[in-house]
């Protein structure tokens, strides 16, 4: 039962967004020529027809302009196997063509880079952008679909679980 609920300040915010499990994926474009991608857990279903995902993206990360300007981007979510793709696009300190030396990279012929043994993958034609403060929610209509059975990997309280 809850009593007293606490300030919703960013911190407290943040601290509480930590506690929910969530998939981990790597969102990816192409722009002029550049890849480049980030780890994210904002990431959902938005509709089943036509099927379409929204992420949410920094705007003050290297993968913004790339995923706005391409018009398209793709979703790799992964498996419990591939932490270490999780945390070298999580990391700001990398590169952004470095972050791909991680893991085997497809881009099907349409330049958007798909993590090939990816849990399950999906290219996106971007369909709608939404400012959201720090953010930018981008919409995207999936054009293709690649997938595997294999367990699940999971961020919660500033770890990768394996789900």
């Amino acid at each position: 039962m809850i009593d007293v609920l606490a300030e919703a300040d960013p911190s407290t915010y943040i601290a509480a967004m930590r506690k929910i499990p969530a998939a981990v994926a790597v969102v990816t474009a192409s722009h002029n020529g550049q890849r480049a991608g980030l780890t994210v857990t904002a990431i959902c279903s938005a509709t089943a027809e036509p099927p379409q995902v929204l992420c949410c993206v920094n705007k003050s990360g290297r993968a913004h302009a790339a995923i706005a300007g391409a018009g398209r981007f793709g979703v790799s979510f992964l498996s419990s196997a591939q932490c270490d793709v999780a945390q070298r696009f999580a990391d700001p300190r990398v590169a952004p063509e470095d972050k791909f030396e991680t893991g085997h990279w497809d881009d099907h012929g349409n330049a958007v880079p798909l993590l090939h043994d990816a849990l399950v993958a999906f290219d996106c034609e971007l369909v709608q952008s939404l400012d959201c403060a720090t953010h930018t929610i981008y919409i995207g209509r999936v054009t293709g679909i690649n997938g595997q059975n294999a367990p699940s990997l999971m961020y919660k309280s500033g770890a990768f679980l394996h789900a």
